[in-house]
């Protein structure tokens, strides 16, 4: 099956205050406790972002203002599965954010991010996050975020 496509998995960086939230898979689920930021995957007919906001609608209970790409990264797993992640800025939302779907989900510094256990797709973005390459997505909340 080494041939078979990537799945497709849109990711989003909510931000507010210059802080992230993460969220932990439950116990019971594949990579259990392991923590993620928020998405899943495009379904056929959605772009990138529809699928998103679905999802973060589903996970969180939120509204997701989409932003820009952040970065995109494939990533190949042991049990031989393949994801192509996308990972978006969401700059604002409305709603209060409950875990729906996960163990907990907590609003991180960025510096504390690589101290989680991260599923192995994230490492590298989450690395990068933390040393600041995308810092000037961070700076401030956009007017009308989160209500």
């Amino acid at each position: 099956m080494k041939n078979r496509a990537p799945l497709l998995v849109a990711v989003g960086i909510i931000h507010l205050d210059g802080k992230v939230l993460v969220a932990q898979r439950r116990r019971g689920d594949r990579h259990a406790l392991k923590w993620e930021f928020p998405g899943g995957t495009v379904e056929l007919g959605e772009t990138p972002q529809q699928a998103l906001v679905r999802e973060l609608r589903e996970e969180l209970q939120i509204d997701a203002q989409v932003g820009s790409e952040l970065a995109r990264y494939e990533h190949d797993y042991p049990s031989g599965s393949r994801v192509h992640l996308l990972f978006f800025s969401v700059p604002g939302f409305s709603g209060e954010p409950r875990p729906r779907v996960f163990e907990q989900i907590q609003w991180q510094e960025l510096r504390a991010l690589p101290g989680l256990d991260f599923l192995d797709g994230d490492h590298d973005f989450v690395r990068r996050l933390a040393r600041g390459d995308f810092a000037y997505l961070l700076r401030g909340t956009q007017a009308g975020g989160h209500a």
